[in-house]
């Protein structure tokens, strides 16, 4: 089949489907889409709520849990130890299916009703306040971080350790404020760098060491502001910068952005060993069209943050897995996913979320080692091969339709209208930012921001300039954010100082903070 242009039924925009594309949607066996990319990808953000967490209480065992999901909502909500445990099974929420209504509106019957885990993490030690994380330890309040140790207030970080404040990072220790960079040691405030060790303020730089202030460096060590000194000469000038010092730092972060954006090369994309690509920030792969954060990966397109993968389209949050589509956090070591969110080592899943260790799943929800269910009702696999073609005629016999005349067939994500979360709750707001109006005038839901009531015990004004003026008293005091919540950055308005960030600002000689972490993140 030859390339086709489309109109998308949501923006009115056209679009064109690729011959590769058919091929894929033929392999998968699903329809083509009627969204274009960018409002398909849009729809699947919507589901996935990273960064806004509420205090709720387990509906089972009752203690006190930290939740991605607002009690006040009426979710039932289990924490990770209930949730996870044997005193309670999904199957027992299980229906048949009703052909005399919408199949979309029998998964919204079954999302409501089946106990939810608070937050999308397993296997993590010491690390509560995290949400999509595998394989970590003592890690708080970061997103999106596999096989991490002691990480902090970070964002999309594989195989890292003691560091805070950072943003798409891989394999890098002891760093702080660091972007789109990977295998660095003992540095701060880089940006698109690898390979750097006792380095700060670095822009596009590789293999370099004890450089400062610098960009477009290759294999050089002690260079001061992109010019070359001796040893001596640089430690001479090093001990002059005062890191130490909040007021000094900000001082020279404006000078670096005046580096990156006026003194500096940019090369187009930022791309190591790939082969036919489009986008950015790309590692180690090849057929990567119209991709972002992608490493050691294949055959991906129109997707974010993917590692280790392969014959992925349509995905965010995808690692170590093959063929997937239209999915969000697919099934982590996982194959042949479709219109899912949230799942772990399945295979064979469609419109099915939260299950592990499963297969052949359909509109399926909590599952664990279960195979030929669909809407968390046990089948035989002859009753379920049955059934599931008959479903799929039904879904296009008898489509869902949104509240704005969205017509939603088989090969559809799920509805936005369907998310348990608002759409500023979500990371759509990240990447499509919308008005309070513009959201509603779309067909979203909105959360009205709840008023907080915190007592301060240090206003902005007299947090100590200079780390060496910090003591252990600060560890847990209640510190007012700077923006004092008068921002679009999902601002908490304050933050505490915890006692490992407290060595850890210690140890590397840095100021402390005067935003939220919603706010640093946003930044």
């Amino acid at each position: 089949m030859q390339s086709e242009t489309k109109n998308c039924q949501n923006c009115k925009k056209n679009f064109t489907i690729e011959k590769e594309d058919f091929n894929f949607y033929e392999k998968m066996k699903v329809p083509p889409p009627t969204f274009c990319p960018e409002c398909r990808s849009q729809r699947r953000m919507t589901s996935r709520n990273e960064r806004v967490l509420y205090k709720a209480v387990c509906d089972l065992c009752k203690k006190n849990i930290i939740s991605m999901y607002d009690s006040k909502e009426k979710t039932k909500i289990y924490c990770d130890d209930c949730w996870w445990g044997d005193k309670w099974d999904p199957t027992f929420y299980g229906n048949d299916y009703n052909f005399f209504e919408s199949f979309f509106e029998q998964w919204r019957k079954l999302l409501k009703e089946i106990p939810l885990i608070q937050a999308w993490k397993f296997n993590n030690v010491n690390s509560d306040y995290v949400n999509y994380a595998t394989e970590d330890r003592n890690c708080f309040l970061s997103y999106s971080v596999v096989f991490c140790e002691n990480v902090a207030y970070s964002y999309s970080i594989d195989k890292s350790q003691d560091t805070l404040d950072s943003m798409f990072v891989n394999k890098s220790n002891w760093c702080y404020e660091i972007i789109d960079s990977q295998n660095n040691y003992n540095s701060v405030f880089l940006k698109n760098c690898s390979n750097c060790i006792d380095s700060s303020f670095l822009f596009d730089c590789i293999n370099c060491q004890n450089c400062f202030l610098s960009s477009n460096l290759r294999n050089k060590k002690y260079v001061f502001k992109n010019t070359q000194f001796l040893k001596t000469e640089y430690e001479s000038k090093m001990k002059e910068i005062k890191t130490g010092d909040y007021k000094n730092i900000q001082k020279i972060i404006l000078e670096f952005s005046n580096i990156q954006e006026k003194k500096s090369i940019h090369k187009y994309t930022q791309v190591v060993n790939g082969v036919k690509y489009s986008g950015n920030n790309i590692e180690n792969s090849k057929n990567t069209i119209n991709c972002f954060n992608v490493y050691n990966s294949e055959n991906i397109k129109y997707s974010i943050r993917i590692g280790n993968s392969k014959d992925c389209v349509d995905t965010y949050g995808t690692i170590e897995t093959e063929l997937i589509y239209e999915a969000v956090a697919p099934a982590f070591r996982g194959s042949n996913v479709q219109f899912s969110f949230m799942n772990q080592t399945s295979h064979d899943l469609r419109y099915s979320s939260l299950c592990s260790a499963s297969s052949n799943l359909f509109a399926c929800i909590g599952l664990r080692n279960k195979s030929y269910c669909i809407l968390n009702k046990q089948y035989t696999k002859e009753e379920y091969e049955e059934l599931v073609p008959k479903i799929i005629k039904h879904m296009n016999d008898m489509p869902y339709i949104d509240k704005k005349g969205r017509i939603y067939k088989y090969g559809e994500f799920f509805p936005s209208e369907l998310s348990p979360f608002c759409y500023n709750e979500t990371i759509a707001q990240e990447y499509f930012p919308l008005t309070k109006e513009q959201a509603i005038e779309q067909g979203y839901k909105w959360k009205d921001k709840e008023e907080r009531n915190y007592t301060i015990d240090i206003r902005t004004e007299d947090i100590p300039n200079d780390i060496k003026d910090v003591d252990e008293t600060i560890i847990n005091k209640v510190i007012e954010c700077k923006h004092q919540g008068k921002c679009n950055e999902q601002c908490t308005e304050a933050f505490k100082i915890i006692p490992d960030e407290y060595q850890f600002y210690k140890r590397m000689n840095l100021p402390l903070p005067h935003l939220c972490p919603n706010c640093r993140y946003y930044q």
